[in-house]
């Protein structure tokens, strides 16, 4: 290496801490929604088709940890539940109920309601029931696609009191809502309530993921776990009760501020609460002029509220930043945002991916991949697993991204967990795809002794844009000598998305790579196995990654 690689990259990283972190201010951007590049027609109908696979990953994946429980319901709906004048029960129907984070506080505060909870993951349904407080004589819990199924079958008709929807319309696509409201208006009772809260428009989450080029239709988006996610605002939600038989009540749209202080990341988080009365045509038609009133006298005034984020929107904070990580003998604690706020976040960069859990996996068991070999890591991000372990094998690591906040927080993260001896062999640079003088840097790194002779690249394929940079970028810094029958190579492993792969592969072939390999979920090529023989014969880890679209593609230059 030139001298410049021989530089301790301590010294820089702890100059960088002791300069101080700047507070990334993350506010709603201007990009506009309907300029955004929207998924594909394909994509748009598998998010649709496999809507309940991905919400059964997620409860696989989160259990009931997500969420939080929603201890705010008291206090701004409490009123609702009062026990009934005659002395009987309050039955009340949860809507999307999840792992329980609604109807379990409801039980618990009013002993005399009886709840009905459905949700269209078994998964979830399941996590109700082995719920500690869980009683079969106070809870009915079932599976129901309320876009499909006829809720009036499995519970009496006109016999709910109050319904309560709690971010669960918001993963329903636009045209299908009204067969979910049409389903519980035939089960709620004459003047019976729905209690609403979702995400509304303007919320941070909404900006970034019309950054992300990850929108369906307009206001309704996909995350990067394949579940949905719809932004209401006043006038759409208003409109869409009371052209379904409700009345309005009250709507609002709420603002909350929120601090991540570990990160230093400042949300600008917006919600939608509102309550709909199930009114007869009668009371429908008294009622049409004081919310035609409404309508026309709309507009999208927010409430500031004082709100934690936990009860803005009923998840956990992310108090777990500080994220262990265990992979075969190393063991990890990152700091990073966890996956569950990634839509919040304009840079993916601060979150842990599948892709980099199962390559960092793959690296731990199988050392000659990178064993005293150069090793450049693209898109690293601000976790670096692939490289902490890359780095106790190969000669030298070389860690990039282009993201100057996630090289700040991987700078930390590898100095809290890589021995002082260790630090000497690993090199954090910036590295936007096809800026030569990043390039040319990254390449001096390497004097005289050629390029690197494995590239690995987790997660950085799910931008069409950014496909002929990074395959650019990476024939410029990809080795040209062959160390024996080892030749050097380009590793990608990422979750399969809306790219799909026959582009990858041809723009690989127009900067010189040629497939070698590929493996999807446990499937490879023809083309000679190398990865297959990665794989360990039942191996722990691998269950975390069955039910993920993951693929690994092994190129030669």
């Amino acid at each position: 290496m030139a001298g410049d690689a021989a530089a301790n990259p301590v010294a820089a990283a702890e100059a960088a801490v002791a300069e101080g972190v700047k507070k990334i201010q993350i506010y709603s951007s201007s990009s506009s929604s309907s300029s955004a590049r929207q998924v594909t027609p394909f994509w748009k109908e598998k998010y649709e088709r496999d809507a309940k696979k991905y919400w059964d990953i997620f409860y696989k994946r989160h259990q009931d940890r997500f969420f939080k429980d929603r201890h705010y319901l008291d206090k701004e709906w409490g009123h609702y539940f009062l026990a009934d004048k005659d002395g009987k029960n309050l039955v009340v129907l949860e809507v999307g109920c999840g792992a329980g984070n609604t109807i379990f506080p409801l039980v618990a505060t009013y002993p005399y309601i009886i709840v009905h909870a459905c949700d269209f993951s078994s998964r979830a349904i399941d996590l109700v029931k082995g719920h500690k407080d869980f009683s079969a004589d106070r809870i009915n819990a079932f599976v129901c696609d309320l876009t499909v199924q006829t809720l009036s079958e499995i519970i009496e008709p006109s016999s709910v009191d109050i319904v309560t929807m709690v971010f669960v319309l918001s993963a329903v696509s636009p045209e299908k809502m009204p067969l979910v409201l049409h389903n519980i208006r035939r089960v709620l009772k004459p003047n019976g309530r729905v209690l609403f809260r979702d995400y509304a428009t303007g919320d941070l989450a909404q900006e970034r993921l019309t950054c992300k080029e990850q929108q369906i239709s307009e206001n309704f988006y996909v995350r990067g776990d394949g579940t949905r996610a719809y932004y209401f605002s006043k006038k759409f939600l208003a409109n869409l009760f009371m052209q379904n038989g409700f009345s309005v009540e009250e709507v609002s749209i709420c603002s909350k501020q929120v601090e991540n202080r570990s990160l230093e990341i400042v949300m600008n988080r917006r919600w939608i609460q509102a309550v709909f009365c199930n009114r007869s045509l009668v009371q429908m038609h008294e009622n049409m002029s004081i919310t035609e009133k409404f309508l026309n006298n709309y507009d999208d005034t927010e409430v500031d509220v004082s709100d934690s984020i936990a009860d803005m929107f009923g998840m956990s904070p992310p108090a777990d930043e500080v994220i262990k990580i265990e992979v075969k003998d190393y063991s990890f604690k990152i700091k990073a945002l966890a996956k569950e706020y990634q839509h919040t976040c304009k840079s993916t960069g601060l979150m842990i991916w599948e892709s980099a859990h199962l390559m960092s996996n793959l690296l731990a068991e199988n050392p000659s991949i990178v064993a005293g070999k150069k090793m450049l890591e693209l898109g690293c991000g601000s976790a670096g697993i692939c490289s902490m372990i890359a780095a106790q094998l190969a000669e030298v690591v070389v860690s990039t991204d282009g993201d100057t906040e996630a090289l700040s927080l991987l700078r930390e993260n590898i100095i809290s967990n890589l021995e002082t001896s260790l630090l000497n062999k690993i090199v954090v640079k910036r590295l936007l795809w096809g800026n030569t003088e990043d390039i040319k840097a990254i390449k001096d790194l390497c004097g005289h002794s050629g390029g690197f002779e494995i590239i690995i690249g987790t997660d950085v394929t799910y931008n069409y844009d950014a496909i002929s940079p990074l395959f650019e970028t990476a024939r410029e810094l990809i080795s040209n000598r062959e160390n024996g029958i080892c030749k050097p190579a380009l590793v990608l492993c990422h979750i399969q998305r809306r790219v799909d792969e026959s582009s990858i592969i041809s723009t690989a072939l127009h900067f010189g790579f040629e497939l070698v390999d590929r493996w999807v979920n446990g499937m490879h090529s023809s083309h000679g196995g190398i990865i297959n023989s990665w794989f360990v014969e039942g191996a722990g880890y691998m269950s975390f990654f069955k039910n993920t679209p993951l693929a690994i593609l092994y190129f030669h230059a």
